[in-house]
C-alpha cells in the first residue's frame, strides 16, 4: 500500500507549552466561526472528554466539514462540490493530538495528521517514532509563521495579511519576529506535524495526494500564525473558559446548520413535488393529444 509521509516542523513563537494549549483551542474555535456561512462551515456531531491507554486523558470531538468554495476545481470532475464534505474524528490530548480526517465521496481516502508539541526550536530528529523505512520516505518542511511568502493555497485557504516583522503583542510585549527569531527567542516550541495520506486511486491518487498535502501546508501555515496575531484576545484565558465557549458556541453553530439542513431540504422536496406534478400535467397533455389525433384519424379514415 502506498502512503505519503510529510512532515512539517512549527517553530512557535515565545510560548511555554502549557499556554499553546490555549492559544490552539481558540485559534481553533474562532477560525470556524470566521468561515461559517449560510451554506458552508463546521458540523459537530461530537464533543466529550475521552481517556484511553493510547493518549491518556484528553477531549474527542467528530465533526463534518462542508466548505465547497475551497475545493480545486478539478476535483468536482469526479463529484459534485455540494457532495465533498469531509467527515474528522479528532483525540486532543495535548501536547499529543491525532486527527483522522475521510470523505464519503472517495472511501478509500484517509488523511491521518499527528501532532507532538515538544519545548524545543525544532531540533528533535524522531519526534513521531517513525520506524527506519518510514524515516526513509518522509519529507520535512520548516514552516516559518513570520514569513510572507504567498502562494495558490494560500490564498485559497485565506491569509491574513499581518507584517510581524512591525507586530507587537500589547499584552505580553512579545514580537517583532524578526529574521532568526527562532534561534533567538526564549522559551520557544515546536509543533511536530506528520502528516499521512493514503489515496489508492487509480490516475488520479497522486494528484489528490498532492493537493491534500499542500492544503493541509496551508492551513498549518495560515491557523498558526492566527495563534500569535491573537495572543491578545486569548492570553489570560482559562481552560475552562475556553470549554465553556466552545459548548456554547457548538450549540449554535449545530442549531443553524440543523436549520440550513431543513431549509435544503424543504427546497429538494418542493421542486420534487413539482416535478412530479410537471410530469404528470405533461402526460395528462400528450394523453389528450393522443385522444385528439386517434379521433381525427378515424374521421379522416371515414
Amino acid at each position: 500500500m502506498r502512503m505519503v509521509f510529510g512532515v512539517f516542523l512549527l517553530i512557535l513563537f515565545s510560548l511555554i507549552l502549557e499556554k499553546y494549549g490555549i492559544a490552539q483551542l481558540y485559534m481553533v474555535m474562532k477560525t470556524q466561526q470566521e468561515n461559517t456561512t449560510s451554506t458552508e462551515g463546521v458540523e459537530v456531531l461530537d464533543s466529550r472528554p475521552f481517556e484511553d491507554d493510547v493518549f491518556g486523558k484528553g477531549y474527542y470531538t467528530s465533526k463534518i466539514y462542508r466548505f465547497q468554495s475551497k475545493i480545486p476545481t478539478w476535483i468536482t470532475a469526479f463529484a459534485t462540490s455540494d457532495a465533498l464534505i469531509l467527515h474528522e474524528e479528532a483525540w486532543n490530548a495535548y501536547p499529543r493530538c491525532k486527527s483522522v480526517i475521510k470523505c464519503p465521496c472517495f472511501s478509500k481516502l484517509v488523511l491521518t495528521i499527528e501532532t507532538v508539541h515538544l519545548a524545543d526550536n525544532g531540533q528533535s530528529e524522531n519526534a513521531h517514532g517513525l520506524s527506519k523505512e518510514q524515516l526513509a520516505s518522509r519529507q520535512v518542511e520548516i514552516l516559518d509563521i513570520a514569513s510572507s511568502v504567498r502562494d495558490f493555497w494560500s490564498y485559497l485557504i485565506g491569509c491574513s495579511d499581518l507584517d510581524f516583522s512591525k507586530f507587537r503583542s500589547r499584552k505580553t510585549g512579545r514580537g517583532p519576529l524578526l529574521e532568526g527569531w527562532q534561534e533567538q527567542c526564549n522559551p520557544v516550541m515546536t509543533a511536530y506535524k506528520l502528516v499521512t495520506v493514503d489515496a489508492p486511486y487509480w490516475g488520479f491518487g497522486k494528484r489528490l495526494e498532492q493537493t491534500l498535502l499542500a492544503g493541509e501546508r496551508a492551513l498549518f501555515l495560515e491557523t498558526h500564525r492566527n495563534c500569535f496575531a491573537w495572543i491578545d484576545q486569548w492570553h489570560g484565558m482559562t481552560l475552562e473558559q475556553l470549554r465553556e465557549h466552545e459548548q456554547q458556541y457548538y450549540s449554535v453553530s449545530n442549531e443553524e446548520h440543523r436549520r440550513i439542513k431543513q431549509t435544503h431540504r424543504e427546497g429538494k422536496e418542493g421542486l420534487e413535488r413539482r416535478c412530479s406534478l410537471d410530469s404528470e400535467d405533461t402526460i395528462s397533455r400528450n394523453s389528450q393529444l393522443k385522444s385528439k389525433d386517434h379521433g381525427f384519424a378515424l374521421a379522416t379514415r371515414d
